[in-house]
């Protein structure tokens, strides 16, 4: 196993209590040797960082993990030498899951990092097949699986994510028949959900040593990392083959089941990522192409959701570090491209 390149599964859980038994059974049980599970809890209040705790301390005792009385989709045989390092950090207060994946890979060195939420259970070649693939090509700095949807696994999740002219980012196939979506190939860039990403794509991108905007604090940031990089001249991946089951809760409880506070990060994180990201010379035609959405959307804020407009509050307060970061994404994506 010495020659195998090294993998550490990162995990931000809050209020994950009922999902993460299953999730690190799945982690476990993957036929690629998993070097670390970082966990980094956000202040849970239903004691999710006590059932890793006592997740890991059960399998050091047993050698069998047999959880088919939850439905499982893994069944796994485990050595206690074979069990990857736990590294359990507990924060205070909830960072966000932006900044939480920051402190969970300034905390390994490995080669390929897994972000992974809390709620999706992986099927066990998922990490050999996405190493493999990108160990191949080098210019492949993040991958993802067929994320299906553990409802109704004839159904996708998310196949990766697609942008378009408006700056509107997407799950690529959600809600879709699984059936439709067998081809691999490049993507515009990958969910958080379950990504993989390499810790050279890692290095590379990070801007103020941050690899997600910290000041985003949640949603988007995926998408942020995925254009950024492209930017920068890194490859996304789709294996159809590599397959993952995800819960999904806050995308199918509609839009009146999600507080205030995160309809606002959610809508204002999108300008964020288009003042630091978008390119001079392509912000007329975005502007062009975003006009007729942006009207409607507006519109429709002010009659039914006038709340959300505090939002730009945040933008206005992180102005200065924003136009430092586009500054600094701007003129390194114009040195590579040259």
């Amino acid at each position: 196993m010495s020659n195998h390149k090294t993998v550490s599964v990162h995990i931000v859980t809050y209020n994950s209590a009922d999902d993460i038994g299953e999730c690190l059974t799945a982690v476990l049980g993957q036929d690629y040797p998993i070097h670390s599970v970082v966990v980094v809890d956000n202040a849970s209040a239903d004691g999710s960082a006590a059932r890793v705790s006592g997740f890991y301390r059960g399998v050091e005792e047993q050698s069998t993990l047999d959880y088919s009385d939850t439905d499982s989709i893994v069944q796994t045989t485990l050595s206690r030498t074979s069990l990857p390092k736990l590294v359990l950090i507990n924060n205070k207060a909830n960072t966000g899951f932006a900044p939480a994946h920051n402190q969970a890979i300034a905390a390994t060195d490995t080669d390929y990092v897994l972000v992974l939420n809390p709620d999706l259970t992986l099927a066990p070649d998922y990490v050999s097949r996405l190493v493999s693939l990108m160990e191949g090509n080098t210019k492949i700095g993040s991958a993802t699986g067929k994320l299906l949807l553990k409802a109704d696994s004839s159904l996708v999740d998310s196949t990766g994510l697609r942008m378009n002219k408006a700056r509107r980012a997407f799950d690529r196939g959600a809600g879709e028949p699984a059936a439709d979506w067998m081809e691999s190939g490049a993507v515009f860039g990958v969910s958080g959900a379950a990504a993989m990403y390499s810790r050279r794509m890692i290095e590379d991108i990070s801007v103020d040593g941050e690899f997600f905007d910290g000041d985003f604090f949640a949603y988007k940031e995926d998408v942020d990392v995925a254009w950024r990089a492209q930017l920068f001249g890194w490859q996304a991946y789709y294996d159809a083959e590599a397959a993952g089951y995800h819960e999904r809760g806050w995308k199918t409880s509609g839009r009146g089941g999600k507080s205030m506070f995160i309809r606002r990060i959610s809508y204002i994180n999108r300008y964020k990522m288009i003042y630091k990201n978008e390119p001079a010379r392509t912000l007329p035609l975005t502007l062009i192409y975003a006009l007729p959405y942006e009207l409607a959307a507006h519109a429709y804020m002010l009659l039914k959701e006038p709340g959300l407009i505090k939002a730009w509050s945040s933008f206005r307060a992180q102005r200065a570090s924003l136009k430092r970061k586009r500054r600094y994404i701007q003129e390194k994506a114009a040195n590579k491209n040259n």
